[in-house]
């Protein structure tokens, strides 16, 4: 009976993050970006830790593999999408951008297409055990919710906002699925010597959220992608 509930403990945590991202992209449907952005938060929470438990557990199983991805998906792909598309739609588009006013904040749901895309990649992509290539889905989502809690008033009420908003969202697009290494934050060991660019990381992005905020989580993502880059091209 033991064996048989821990068996579970991971897919229900899977599970856990799946509710967090459907509760998420009502709230960001609603326009209540900060409880979007606590849902979204706890699913990442729930997405880190069944890993962890089933790696503890040693009871990884094929299933548990596609349950991820599914609710990855949608913490990490839908409901970021349905912040900018709500964003976008109760922006102050100037009168040049009108005719596309209705139709642009559709572009939105492009991001959740590119994150289930960017999760297929990452399930057969045997480079990808001990670090990313491309945006990893959590950090994508970080950015997009930090930024919109954060700057969402400016970034909906003026055409550089906007036009900011649009060009960001077809840049992550792109990192999402682009042939660009990323380092992960998995340690085989706690020593500085292997480390250097995860302790640099970590204690740089706590300074940045403690000057900054929630904004600060969004500027943290945007230093990993640019340190990402710095790493990759000096190991060429």
């Amino acid at each position: 009976m033991a064996n048989i509930i821990t068996k579970q403990i991971p897919n229900t945590l899977t599970c856990c993050n799946l509710v967090c991202g459907c509760v998420a992209t009502y709230n960001a449907f609603s326009a209540l970006f900060e409880q979007a952005f606590l849902f979204i938060v706890l699913g990442a929470a729930f997405d880190f830790f069944d890993g962890m438990s089933a790696r503890l557990l040693g009871v990884s199983s094929p299933i548990g593999k596609e349950l991820d991805s599914l609710a990855d998906d949608v913490t990490f792909g839908v409901a970021p999408s349905a912040m900018i598309f709500t964003l976008l739609s109760a922006a102050q588009w100037p009168a040049a951008m009108q005719p596309a006013a209705q139709v642009l904040p559709y572009a939105a749901f492009a991001m959740a297409a590119f994150s289930a895309l960017r999760l297929a990649k990452f399930n057969l992509d045997e480079r990808q055990t001990s670090s990313f290539i491309g945006l990893p889905t959590p950090a994508n989502t970080l950015l997009w919710a930090s930024l919109i809690v954060g700057a969402g008033d400016w970034l909906a009420s003026s055409a550089a906002g906007i036009a900011a908003t649009l060009v960001l969202m077809l840049a992550c697009c792109w990192l999402l699925v682009a042939e660009i290494p990323m380092f992960a934050l998995k340690f085989k060991t706690w020593g500085w010597r292997g480390n250097e660019v995860r302790y640099i990381f970590l204690a740089t992005s706590v300074a940045i959220i403690c000057a900054c905020g929630i904004l600060g989580v969004g500027v943290a993502i945007a230093w990993y992608i640019l340190l990402s880059a710095i790493v990759a091209h000096r190991g060429r």
